[in-house]
């Protein structure tokens, strides 16, 4: 394929011009200028990677939302540096809190002690827990997209598990991992979740999870993306610009998330999607002196972790930065119920602690129920192509992997005289 010359404000057009810097609109774009086409990256906002954004707040690294780095995703091994990420790990497991104290569940392959604490297992979840691992740890993916699909809280009964063992451990645990409190989830998701979890280490970027699209758009040509370059509408040309003017291309990706990408795309219908908020903490001495994930047995919050126990230099030296994610908006007194449950969470003082700031996230997480497509076609018109993870499934390989679907389509249709 030859590759044209210019861009949106230059005397020849471009061959695909791509609305959105996200994680699915950078590995769509990469793709495509690997494969020789002019591509034009067009991004509201004033630096790329939508949703995994990081900021620099009273001296500390504050995600846009409380954020997990999984190396085990297919698109991760594919696409980035990991040595270049100085990658940090959390703990191979989790503690709940809940009316008994703190329970701790620790992957018996990557720790000495597996479980300690008051939690015991009987043999029945013992079992269960070693059939899991080795039914979604072992086999290909593919044989897990295929098999029956269900609620989560359904398959956790059909593998075996107590009840109390579902209340204690894997409800307060996938709340936080799917935004939903009632195990309602996709159990081919949650099988297909699980399976990298097992298979790869939980861990942060040193410079934050925005170093993630970070390294994605530094690896394309330099003209390539274009910041706070909103986009308003598409044309049958090309696209309209927000400061007026129009960019032309025989191909747009719109690139966004469900309901921007609806507002261009008359027709697709938005995915519904889950808010998650996450209150940021500044305190003098770290609650909990190790990088693990806290959760409640109570679900007064989804997680808590003390941040600059993963990374330090998320927080300035002498400090500690504690993230803490709940379901929905930030709504008056809400705040102050939050530092109330992680008192008695952390058993600490928390009366002194700075609230930082907040961060709500409108568009966190697709709702997969049961039945939910892991992949959709990004087709919806000629010339007109959607990625982004509500076509996939909510996780960084989701986003990826849409934006990979997008540009195999679009290559194939233009080999084929259909683009």
């Amino acid at each position: 394929m030859s590759r044209s010359r210019g861009g949106p404000d230059g005397p020849d057009r471009p061959d695909v011009i791509v609305v959105g810097a996200g994680l699915a609109g950078l590995a769509c774009a990469a793709d495509l200028v690997g494969e020789g086409l002019d591509v034009q990256v067009l991004e509201a906002s004033d630096a790329v990677g939508g949703r995994m954004r990081s900021d620099r707040v009273g001296g500390c690294v504050i995600d846009r939302g409380f954020q997990v780095f999984n190396t085990a995703y297919p698109q991760v091994r594919r696409r980035l540096n990991l040595r270049e990420l100085r990658l940090r790990p959390f703990t191979p497991g989790v503690l709940v809190h809940t009316d008994r104290g703190r329970l701790r569940l620790v992957d018996p392959t990557r720790a000495r002690r597996a479980f300690h604490g008051p939690l015991s297992l009987g043999p029945r979840d013992v079992a269960a827990l070693a059939l899991l691992a080795g039914r979604d740890a072992l086999p290909p993916a593919g044989r897990i997209k295929h098999r029956r699909d269900r609620s989560t809280r359904a398959a956790l009964a059909a593998a075996g598990f107590s009840e109390q063992f579902v209340e204690r451990f894997f409800r307060p645990f996938l709340s936080g991992v799917f935004l939903e409190e009632d195990l309602e989830t996709s159990s081919r998701v949650f099988h297909l979740v699980w399976r990298s979890m097992l298979r790869g280490t939980l861990c942060l970027p040193t410079a934050g999870i925005g170093a993630v699209p970070a390294q994605l758009a530094a690896a394309l040509p330099g003209s390539t993306i274009r910041l706070e370059c909103p986009v308003e509408g598409l044309t049958d040309d090309g696209v309209l610009l927000g400061g007026g003017g129009e960019a032309t291309a025989p191909i747009v990706v719109v690139a966004t998330g469900p309901g921007p990408a609806a507002d261009l795309l008359p027709g697709l219908t938005p995915s519904p999607y889950r808010t998650v908020t996450t209150y940021y903490h500044l305190c003098e001495r770290p609650p909990l002196d190790e990088p693990t994930l806290l959760t409640d047995s109570g679900r007064r919050f989804l997680n808590t972790c003390v941040l600059s126990e993963v990374v330090p230099s998320y927080a300035p030296k002498g400090h500690s930065l504690v993230a803490t994610s709940v379901l929905g908006d930030d709504t008056p007194g809400r705040e102050r119920a939050v530092r109330s449950a992680l008192a008695a969470a952390y058993e600490a003082d928390t009366a002194d602690w700075e609230l930082l700031t907040v961060r709500t996230v409108p568009e966190a997480l697709p709702v997969m129920l049961p039945g939910h497509a892991l992949s959709r076609t990004s087709r919806t018109a000629h010339g007109r192509y959607v990625c982004g993870d509500h076509r996939t499934t909510g996780s960084v390989q989701g986003a990826l992997a849409s934006g990979t679907r997008a540009a195999r389509e679009i290559l194939t249709d233009l080999r084929n005289g259909r683009a």
